[in-house]
């Protein structure tokens, strides 16, 4: 099975010794991705809405990157860091899965890397 790692320019970089996915053959392993604007590096303002957002953007970058899209997702892990974010959360994400709805894990966790309000990671396979 060939491993190949993704690298985008039009999401973060990694803030660690880790890739932002590994493709293993048919399989996209995304890292989580928090709201981190690529071009200026900050995290994305107005709240967890437009984090959501951001991440999102990150995550479709990612598959983008590997020739995969939203449809692709089988399985996400969204962690916020309050449980009342869950429907603003919730109501961006439906925005970006529409067709095929992946298995999906939501935990609140007592705080995300710099400061972020949420995070998004993905496991996406294609033939």
């Amino acid at each position: 099975m060939a491993v190949q790692v993704i690298k985008t320019d039009k999401a973060p970089g990694a803030v660690g010794p880790y890739s932002q996915a590994i493709k293993a053959g048919n399989v996209l392993f995304a890292s989580g991705q928090i709201a981190l604007d690529p071009e200026s590096g900050r995290l994305a303002g107005g709240g967890v809405t437009a984090q959501a957002e951001q991440c999102m953007k990150n995550v479709g970058a990612l598959l983008e990157a590997a020739g995969m899209s939203y449809d692709n997702v089988v399985k996400t892990t969204v962690y916020i860091t309050n449980m009342n974010f869950f429907g603003a959360v919730n109501a961006v994400y439906g925005k970006y899965f529409t067709n095929t709805l992946p298995a999906r894990s939501c935990v609140a966790v007592a705080e995300l890397p710099k400061g972020a309000l949420v995070e998004v990671e993905v496991t996406a396979y294609a033939e």
